[in-house]
């Protein structure tokens, strides 16, 4: 176990490459098929010039994770339960990209009694979520032999972990899922900032992961922040590329579930503080403007944008953001340890 981890850190160092390799002619396939984003007419200035950039960059971060994880763990899928249990997270993860690549379209394409840019209809994409989100929680509460740290709720500090009966543990694990993976979605509004606080993340839980000996989960995080790491390189103000729907729905899911199958989701408010702050900011706002009848709580929410509107510049914002979400994904760790 003890070379696991430095070749985990190896492949997600090979998952980069990669990704900047064929990120260029694929940010170019991109531009000529005007696979360009619509930006929400509120949004300042300084987002209308980004409209036409092209989206669903989050390709660039799921293809070459599939690719990656199943070529080096083949045998170990076949022949082991554990090995099988990477399935999950990579099921995941591209169900939710495709959920996510379905809605960008929409949004670039002229639809029916809908405008350009609004993409799915909510109800439709929340109950695709609900959907996905419920098959996973089920296979993992009947699947227990190959996620052993999942059927149970480990409590920092006290170094115990409690069992969750599939009564509670199901609805608990589709409220994980489906809240992150949309929180990560709203966090995805800057230029690098999704990107580096999802890659923050999931290297926490790779390391927590690694400390529970679940090597497969552990190769799965640091490619996907290789895989994420790649995308910055084309994200990176100005950006060339977004990753979409496609990118941040995909994303939050499979964080959502790789923080259930270590058994340290209690953890994920903490190691995920800034996408679970941008979600609360817009719960807020909606509710706050709902009662005192149009007034708002936040210039403008989720909260990056109500330090926009503050003279924040867009860079200043991403750093100090990533700041935050770096440090408590250490808290995290520690945590997981203590």
């Amino acid at each position: 176990m003890a070379g696991e981890l430095p070749f985990a850190l190896t492949v997600g160092g090979v998952a980069f490459l990669l990704g900047v390799i064929w990120g260029g002619p694929f940010v170019e396939v991109l531009r000529r098929l005007r696979i360009g984003k619509q930006i929400r007419v509120e949004l300042g200035e300084g987002h209308q010039r980004k409209v036409g950039t092209p989206t669903m960059g989050g390709i660039l971060i799921v293809l070459p994770v599939v690719l990656i994880a199943l070529g080096l763990n083949i045998v170990n899928v076949i022949r082991t339960v554990t090995g099988a249990s990477i399935l999950l997270p990579l099921f995941v993860l591209v169900s939710f990209a495709m959920l996510g690549m379905i809605d960008d379209w929409e949004g670039i394409q002229r639809s029916r009694g809908r405008p350009r840019g609004e993409g799915l209809p909510a109800r439709v994409k929340f109950g695709a979520q609900v959907g996905l989100a419920t098959l996973v929680a089920t296979v993992i509460s009947l699947y227990d032999g190959g996620f052993q740290f999942a059927n149970q709720m480990a409590l920092p500090l006290l170094g115990i972990a409690i069992p969750i009966s599939p009564a509670l543990f199901i609805p608990l694990t589709v409220f994980i899922i489906i809240s992150m993976s949309n929180a990560i979605n709203l966090t995805d509004g800057l230029d690098g900032l999704a990107g580096i606080i999802t890659a923050s993340a999931f290297a926490a839980y790779g390391v927590i992961a690694y400390l529970q000996g679940q090597i497969f989960l552990t190769q799965l995080c640091f490619i996907l922040v290789g895989a994420c790491f790649a995308f910055l390189w084309y994200n990176a103000h100005p950006a060339q590329l977004f990753m979409g729907d496609t990118g941040s729905l995909a994303l939050g899911a499979t964080l959502g579930t790789v923080a259930v199958m270590t058994g340290q989701w209690l953890l994920l408010p903490i190691i995920a503080i800034v996408p679970v702050t941008e979600t609360i900011s817009v719960i807020l706002q909606v509710t706050y403007f709902k009662r005192t009848g149009g007034q708002r709580l936040f210039r403008m929410a989720p909260l990056h944008h109500h330090f926009e509107m503050g003279g924040w510049s867009e860079t200043q914002i991403v750093q100090r953001f990533w700041l935050v979400g770096l440090l408590s994904a250490m808290i995290g760790v520690a945590l997981a340890l203590l």
